[in-house]
């Protein structure tokens, strides 16, 4: 079923409306090619000359992960990032303590596993995030000069 449907009759089923506001959202958010913060989304919406608050953007993505839409990515620290989740497999990043890079991948053997934990609870599987902290084999950033301290330590 497609996103647009799948949130209309979410909202339907609370009460709520599938308003213009609401639709141009959700077009924006399935036009990004992985993550995005709000700011990108208001940002993106503003280029296409669409204003909407960002209020209206944080209650409107609260429902699509609420739906299933979407869901939360990585955290940088400043904001939270999100990503299209609907008709997905589930993707699971590295991140390099050192640097910030992120490796994006996808593990079959991470689902099987999800899967086999959820069955012997007794649970339903409806999807999943892993975030792993390592070390890149990337050079880290020197030392902080003021303390001496690792960036991250």
């Amino acid at each position: 079923m497609p996103p647009c449907s799948v949130f209309r009759r979410f909202l339907k089923g609370r009460g709520l409306k599938y308003t213009t506001e609401r639709a141009e959202i959700l077009d924006r958010v399935l036009a990004f090619d992985g993550h995005f913060e709000v700011d990108e989304l208001v940002r993106s919406m503003q280029d296409r000359r669409r204003h909407v608050s960002k209020a209206t953007v944080y209650r409107t993505i609260k429902l699509l992960q609420e739906a299933g839409i979407v869901a939360p990515s990585l955290h940088d620290g400043k904001q939270s990032r999100y990503q299209l989740a609907h008709g997905r497999s589930p993707r699971d990043w590295m991140v390099c303590v050192r640097t910030g890079r992120t490796v994006d991948f996808s593990s079959p053997e991470l689902v099987e596993l999800r899967d086999r934990i959820c069955r012997e609870l007794g649970w339903e599987p409806v999807g999943h995030r892993l975030e792993i902290y390592a070390n890149s084999p990337e050079p880290g950033p020197d030392p902080s000069p003021e303390t001496g301290d690792e960036p991250n330590g």
